[in-house]
């Protein structure tokens, strides 16, 4: 039995898509807020493209599509999450949208269900805050994309009941997932350890130490990594790793942490990687 059969997610971005379909076709009933129709369209969009996919690959079948389609629901009204027993919010990496929001949908669901936060640069600790009793609120950072990323970090707010915890990670293993408990500070786990590792290659290459190409094949042969780290940076967008940077850099003063100035000025430019259609594997346009 699942430890949450009814899962509302907060956010029908590619985030959002991705944990609704995990937890659909996890066996959970799920239901993805959005602001207004057409976000709800396009991330019903986004959640069949990928299911599409799959099938063409051999991945999924077509029933196995047809019932995790089923399972999710868009919607914008608020009052659709009364009897979820699982919030996940995935929306924009904003402090003033999160607590906003969480603090309503607080209003509307029951006082014991658990919500969580799938932020990957804010304080678990402080979002807490916007909701009552938050000994039910944790982090449950899942990594893009949701369906196929093994890892789910599960972030200990500083007033996280350690029960809840324990829920938590089964909840993730009954998705498939591996939970890792960490704790709350910036960046959590892995992105503690990945952005100032992102940054230097940045750097390296703002140098001229190698071309984007070379600087992605060495690593890839050199350390046995899937992925070379600018195609990283391409795929999770450059703007969402300088806010994700300098959230960290404000909350720690790590120098390590500070966006590098190529990647200031790439944002700024709105050069943001796939989904600008130019990122540093475009040679044009990652200058």
């Amino acid at each position: 039995m699942l430890e949450f059969e009814k899962v509302a997610v907060l956010g029908f971005g590619t985030m959002g898509a991705g944990i609704a379909q995990l937890a659909a076709q996890g066996g959970c009933e799920v239901t993805v807020l959005e602001t207004d129709q057409a976000r709800v369209e396009a991330g019903s969009s986004a959640l069949g493209a990928f299911l599409d996919e799959g099938v063409r690959r051999g991945k999924v079948t077509a029933e196995r599509r047809a019932e995790i389609l089923a399972r999710t629901r868009g919607t914008t009204a608020i009052e659709d999450l009364a009897d979820a027993e699982l919030v996940i919010e995935a929306v924009t990496e904003r402090r003033d949208v999160k607590r906003a929001l969480l603090a309503q949908v607080a209003g509307v669901v029951g006082g014991e269900a658990v919500i969580v936060t799938n932020t990957s640069a804010l304080s678990v600790s402080d979002l807490a805050t916007a909701v009552p009793r938050p000994e039910r609120f944790a982090g449950l950072h899942f990594f893009n994309p949701a369906p196929l990323m093994k890892i789910i970090e599960v972030v200990r707010a500083v007033r996280t009941e350690p029960a809840l915890l324990d829920r938590l990670a089964d909840f993730a293993r009954a998705l498939g997932k591996e939970p890792v408990l960490v704790k709350d500070r910036p960046g959590f786990l892995i992105n503690r350890l990945l952005m100032p590792y992102l940054n230097d290659v940045i750097q390296g290459y703002d140098d001229e130490l190698a071309t984007a190409e070379d600087i992605d094949t060495a690593l890839k042969l050199g350390l046995g990594y899937k992925q070379g780290p600018l195609e990283l940076l391409d795929m999770i967008g450059l703007d969402n790793h300088e806010h994700a940077t300098r959230s960290a850099y404000d909350a720690t003063l790590d120098p390590a942490f500070a966006p590098p100035p190529l990647l200031q000025a790439m944002v700024a430019a709105g050069i943001l990687g796939n989904k600008s259609g130019a990122g540093f594997r475009n040679k044009e346009n990652a200058q």
